[in-house]
């Protein structure tokens, strides 16, 4: 049968790597200004537009879809001339792939960068993501698809983070931030974990208290944690270099408006 839920899990897949309809990006940051900003070991969160993607939006309560970690030049230079492939990411119908950041232009976007980044570790980091290029996901597991053909499921948002990691297997590689989420962890580098706190015997008979990491396992991890990890910087292209909202061109006047008068005007 194991033929059979491979089948079933391409066709399911290819469905589920559909455009959707009426995706219209807010604030899509320029390719190149996107590539000079974009540091090696950084995180680059993609609002999807793919059927998949509502899905993922709607059980992480997130705006973001799709993970890719940037690994710069450490991949050869294509003989072809060639844009280069400049990110490493976990895709539903081809596993793990290195793909250029053009992939992404026109797609709203967001950069989630390590903080204090040991050199060493993160060659581990881009290691890892590298020698994972190839690795497939196990399409026999259908359950691990048709869980994303309801865009809307109703699950308590308690138990939505779990819904991610139903299935056997390999359940999460669909889920891209699995494969970050371990480079990561290979190194000790914190992104959400479980905080708890115990007592520790003191002095004299007295206690205090003490709080102590918890891993999370990677399957559970979500493209949103990034984002929403105390340790990891946003960077915004748009203002990490000299800004001055003085120099913008408007293409309409900007309402003006009259100081309020405390005595005739209330709200």
């Amino acid at each position: 049968m194991n033929w059979l839920g491979e089948k079933l899990g391409g066709l399911l897949a290819r469905y589920l790597k559909q455009p959707s309809k009426n995706y219209e990006p807010f604030s899509a940051i320029h390719p190149e200004a996107l590539q000079n900003c974009l540091q090696k070991g950084d995180i680059l969160l993609v609002e999807g537009n793919l059927r998949i993607s509502a899905a993922i939006k709607y059980v992480t309560q997130s705006t973001w879809s799709h993970a890719a970690l940037y690994v710069g030049d450490a991949l050869p230079t294509p003989q072809d001339g060639s844009e280069p492939a400049t990110l490493v990411e976990a895709d539903l119908t081809s596993g793990v792939v290195a793909v250029p950041l053009s992939r992404y232009a026109g797609f709203n976007t967001r950069i989630c960068r390590p903080v204090n980044l040991d050199p060493k570790d993160l060659e581990k980091v881009v290691h890892f993501a590298i020698n994972s290029i190839g690795a497939k996901y196990d399409l026999k597991n259908v359950i691990d698809l048709v869980r994303y053909l309801l865009p809307n499921p109703p699950v308590p948002v308690r138990w939505r983070r779990r819904l991610l990691a139903l299935g056997s297997g390999d359940p999460t590689r669909a889920i891209c931030s699995t494969l970050i989420a371990q480079a990561y962890q290979l190194i000790g580098y914190p992104i959400l974990p479980k905080i708890k706190v115990r007592k520790v015997a003191g002095l004299r008979g007295s206690y205090y208290t003490r709080e102590y990491l918890h891993i999370r396992h990677h399957s559970l991890y979500t493209p949103r944690d990034f984002d929403v990890s105390p340790y990891f910087e946003i960077v915004k292209p748009t203002i990490v270099k000299s800004f001055d909202y003085k120099t913008l061109l408007w293409a309409e006047e900007r309402p003006v408006h009259k100081p309020l008068n405390p005595e005739t005007d209330h709200s």
